[in-house]
């Protein structure tokens, strides 16, 4: 993190007071969502006076003493702004601006998207910053949602207006998703470390709970910063929530401990966007699960040797991110191994060479087997040696029926003797079982070549 610092915390205040479901703004209910009114329920064409009052709470105190207290400290603070609660809150958009807080986007309004066709999502996401624009003086630069659809960080990103987005909650730190030619940085959210627990069930009902959770997250991730793992510490905060006085006295009491601590680094997520930008940029690369088929076979075809059938029965599984490593793949190609035939897999030891044998004289082996060979010197053997081990080469298929495999690379000349000499005299089952799973060990050194 910047600086050295050991954890970076985003203070991030969800501004809602006024975007909220209400038939004053148009909509066919009221809202019923992250208030103190317990099993709160919408009211189809009725306005609820009592869900509206609690929301106002935000508005004209919550905000003010949230406020007086960041300011203060002299904290760095994001806002996620409901574009039209920001247009209905002119006094309080001043007040942010005049602290140097950063005004992020938190879409149109505070509704659910969850069934939103995608057309009339991208209308609002697109209305959002045009009206973002006119309300604060400048476009966001984030985005969360909160109350998203499957569709909602696509289309934010697509618009390509965003350093940052942060409707995930899948990591400690940011990281680069692409989307389509858009290179697009995602800083994770929480809604743990928020004060939404106030108005959930599990929660927290007092004060002195909220900073128990607060510092004993601090204390993990402050600890693991110790050995240069630094991680990142989202707060998310309401106004309407945090904003009560028996509340917020236990956000004063964490802001106090970790303002106490060396290497903290207070900051916006447009901060830590941007020295994650500096530090590390994005890279992209083929990944195994976006490639179609003919390129995937082409690409890992060889890593089972002359074996791309393999390769062709792993594109067909659920590849997803998590098999764009080396490890991943791995494991997707060795299911289509094992669960092979008996005949299947003896064809692929037998499509692997002898070592040191005739191919190899020959210069007929692949370059991932000439390469391997050479690492344990066996293209360099002297006239004894070799004939070593084409007679070994010859007792061991004599009496197995296929090649001696083992992962050269591991190895020595020596310790492939050695291994040579005691595994000629394994039964071939044992054997089989043996060379399987070396054939396995060459498969993910290989792919370690190619892969992260």
């Amino acid at each position: 993190m910047a600086g050295g610092a050991k954890v970076a915390i985003s203070l991030v205040l969800n501004y809602e007071e006024g975007g909220e479901n209400n038939i004053l703004h148009g909509d066919g209910q009221s809202e019923a969502f992250l208030s103190d009114i317990a099993g709160a329920a919408p009211w189809p064409g009725m306005r609820h006076w009592n869900m509206e009052s609690i929301y106002d709470y935000g508005a004209r105190a919550g905000f003010w003493r949230l406020h007086r207290l960041f300011t203060g400290m002299g904290l760095p603070v994001t806002i996620y702004g409901v574009t039209s609660a920001l247009a209905r809150n002119p006094e309080q958009v001043a007040a942010m601006k005049a602290a140097g807080w950063e005004i992020a986007s938190h879409g149109l309004k505070w509704v659910d998207h969850r069934d939103m066709p995608e057309e009339e999502e991208r209308r609002q996401i697109a209305e959002s910053f045009r009206l973002h624009e006119e309300v604060v003086g400048e476009p966001p630069r984030g985005w969360y949602t909160g109350r998203c659809s499957i569709n909602t960080v696509r289309l934010v990103a697509e618009t390509g207006r965003c350093d940052w987005i942060s409707d995930t909650y899948d990591d400690d730190l940011p990281y680069w998703m692409e989307a389509g030619e858009r290179d697009q940085l995602v800083i994770p959210y929480t809604l743990e470390a928020n004060d939404m627990r106030f108005a959930t069930a599990p929660g927290y009902i007092e004060g002195e709970q909220f900073f128990t959770y607060l510092r004993d997250t601090f204390d993990t991730l402050y600890a693991e910063g110790q050995d240069g793992r630094a991680k990142m510490f989202s707060i998310g905060l309401h106004c309407r929530l945090i904003g009560r006085p028996g509340k917020m006295a236990g956000l004063k009491r964490f802001l106090d401990y970790a303002t106490g601590h060396d290497g903290v680094w207070f900051a916006t997520r447009g901060d830590i966007a941007r020295h994650w930008a500096a530090t590390h940029p994005h890279v992209r690369r083929e990944r195994p699960s976006r490639m179609e088929k003919a390129r995937f076979v082409e690409r890992f075809g060889g890593i089972f040797e002359h074996s791309p059938w393999i390769a062709e029965r792993a594109w067909g599984l659920e590849l997803g991110p998590a098999h764009d490593s080396a490890t991943g793949l791995h494991n997707a190609l060795c299911r289509m191994f094992r669960s092979a035939s008996g005949e299947e897999r003896l064809g692929v030891l037998r499509a692997h060479p002898d070592l040191a044998g005739k191919l190899a004289a020959a210069k007929r082996l692949t370059p991932e087997s000439t390469a391997e060979q050479a690492s344990a010197a066996l293209d360099a053997l002297t006239d004894e040696e070799r004939a070593t081990f084409q007679r070994l080469n010859g007792e061991y298929v004599a009496k197995h029926g296929f090649p001696f495999i083992i992962a050269v690379r591991d190895n020595t000349k020596e310790s492939i003797l050695a291994a040579f000499r005691t595994r000629i005299s394994n039964d071939t089952e044992t054997e089989f079982a043996t060379a399987c799973r070396q054939v396995e060990r060459i498969a993910e050194l290989r792919l370690k070549d190619i892969l992260p």
